[in-house]
């Protein structure tokens, strides 16, 4: 037995990358998970897989864009399950490219699913969390706000928005039935490199990847961690990259 079997956990962005590595990991340590993306096909893989393994999964198509989606997501887990100890803010993407360039088109699409995906994740979770008397808030969001460099500008913005975000509402969470922690990635194995329009962007960021990246199972690893831990106890920050990555 572990601090997760049995607990009910719901993921955005679960049908790859470190959500998928999440699912899968939490699954098998007993929780109850309730994924959620856009791509339903591989939702459903997901779904089939975690259960051939005798664990427990249920999915909905999730845009965090719509603030009904992470609604539906929510209340998923608490119709089939009974409630929802965790949600993971996992979704996002990364259009990254110099300032110069004038994309403002990317710079939306950041804003709207790395900054107000969260924000919608929080606005659905925090009345069942409140309601329940307990709640954990698990989120992914990156060393590229930790360290700036060039063409990540907006992207690490968005991320910094989410990390101050998080920070003010942990401050205002003394009332112990809120625990927030915050998972910072630096270069990982996943398909985020994909999003990025310029191809001279995302040929280095694929290059640096193949060069030192880590699995998403280290940071599924992490996030493990921090929701294991007892209810008295809060995980806030967790910075996880390769030892290569400067």
């Amino acid at each position: 037995m572990s601090g997760i079997d049995g607990k009910v956990v719901a993921l955005t962005g679960a049908s790859s990358g470190i959500g998928r590595a999440t699912a899968l990991l939490l699954a098998e340590r007993g929780a109850k998970v309730v994924l959620g993306a856009r791509r339903t096909d591989r939702l459903d893989a997901l779904v089939e897989t975690i259960r051939s393994r005798g664990g427990t999964a249920v999915s909905v198509r999730t845009d965090v864009t719509r603030r009904e989606d992470l609604v539906e997501l929510t209340g998923l887990a608490v119709s089939t399950f009974g409630r929802l100890d965790v949600l993971v803010n996992n979704a996002g993407i990364s259009k990254i490219g110099p300032v110069q360039d004038l994309d403002v088109a990317a710079w939306d699409a950041m804003i709207d699913v790395n900054l107000r995906g969260v924000l919608h994740g929080t606005a659905a979770a925090l009345p069942v969390f409140r309601s329940q008397g307990h709640g954990h808030m698990v989120t992914i969001i990156s060393t590229a706000g930790i360290k700036i460099v060039p063409t990540m500008a907006v992207y690490a913005a968005t991320k910094n928005a989410v990390r101050t975000f998080l920070e003010g509402l942990r401050q205002e969470s003394t009332e112990g039935w809120l625990r927030l922690t915050s998972v910072s990635p630096g270069y990982v194995q996943t398909e985020l490199a994909d999003s990025i329009d310029d191809p001279e962007v995302r040929r280095e960021v694929q290059a640096n990847a193949a060069k030192f990246a880590i699995t998403p199972d280290a940071l599924a690893r992490a996030v493990a961690f921090a929701v294991e831990e007892p209810g008295d106890v809060e995980v806030g920050d967790i910075v996880v990259r390769p030892t290569l990555q400067n």
